[in-house]
């Protein structure tokens, strides 16, 4: 590589890092902004935040939180904040833009896609995929980030993550796949009791008749998989998408060549890995190893 190879990409790299951040501010901006409606709305109905937080089901303080930026409240407590406010659709109007503000700036594209998703093919290979995981193993792995992620932004990762595992009772139902290596289940993260209540939700959710969860057994002798953990996304209109994550970023692939074989990729992992029955199985061994 050249001197200006070297160069260029060190530019793109600053470039894309300067992006980021950019968005992670334009986040910021319109929680902000919609904290400023929420209480200007309240004032002008004359409601003190305790009303409010009692007709929404939240305290005072959260009320104050929402209101001043700290914490991204859920769709349903936009809703009824709009009703009770007598916004006429003032408030509705931000559900969108702050939903999305929730997540983390590399995960926004594919939180979207998996509301449309048809299908799902999920392979993971270091911890249970955020779809699968209980508040308390969420809490452990934020817990466990360096740097420490602040208690605002823990709570609002916990909170967007719980509402995405919605995508198990949608209608019409997806279909979707889970193969995670054995290591996935047999990391202690977050002590005894967080893992068993992992384990105990796993096999809850791999008895749903649109699930299929599959263990990639550490003595296999074949994966396919070696390259790493990704998602192939079917969307409602047939196109399908190549999501791979590492290191806080991530890579949204569109084109046929990349998601074809990615798919094909999955299909001979699913067929190395164990069974659906077998898994389910062999996850009930672990938990009476607990």
């Amino acid at each position: 590589m050249t001197a200006e190879q070297t160069e260029r990409g060190a530019e793109a790299e600053a470039e894309a890092s300067d992006g980021a951040r950019a968005a992670d501010k334009s986040g910021n901006g319109v929680v902000a902004a919609f904290g400023q409606t929420l209480k200007t709305l309240r004032l002008r109905a004359g409601m003190e935040r305790e009303e409010l937080g009692k007709r929404l089901g939240y305290s005072a303080s959260s009320i104050a939180s929402f209101e001043q930026g700290r914490r991204i409240p859920p769709p349903r407590a936009i809703d009824r904040a709009d009703e009770a406010l007598d916004a006429g659709g003032l408030l509705a109007l931000w559900k969108e833009e702050v939903e999305k503000a929730q997540y983390p700036v590399f995960f926004q594209g594919m939180a979207q896609l998996e509301k449309q998703a048809m299908e799902l093919l999920v392979y993971d290979t270091h911890v249970v995929n955020g779809l699968l995981q209980t508040e308390e193993y969420m809490r452990a792995l934020l817990a466990m980030r360096r740097p420490y992620l602040d208690q605002e932004t823990a709570e609002q990762r916990v909170s967007a993550r719980l509402a995405r595992q919605d995508i198990f009772d949608r209608r019409p139902t997806p279909l979707l796949s889970f193969v995670m290596d054995e290591s996935v289940l047999r990391h202690r993260y977050g002590g005894r009791d967080v893992v068993r209540g992992q384990l105990e939700l796993l096999l809850l959710i791999g008895q749903k008749r649109n699930v299929e969860l599959q263990v990639m057994p550490t003595e296999c002798d074949d994966n396919a998989g070696v390259n790493g953990p990704f998602t192939v996304v079917t969307r409602k209109d047939g196109k399908k998408f190549l999501y791979v994550e590492a290191l806080n970023t991530s890579s949204l692939e569109t084109e046929p060549a990349q998601t074809v074989l990615a798919s094909a990729r999955y299909g001979i992992i699913r067929s190395q890995a164990l069974t659906p029955r077998e898994s389910l199985e062999f996850i009930e061994k672990l938990l009476g190893e607990l």
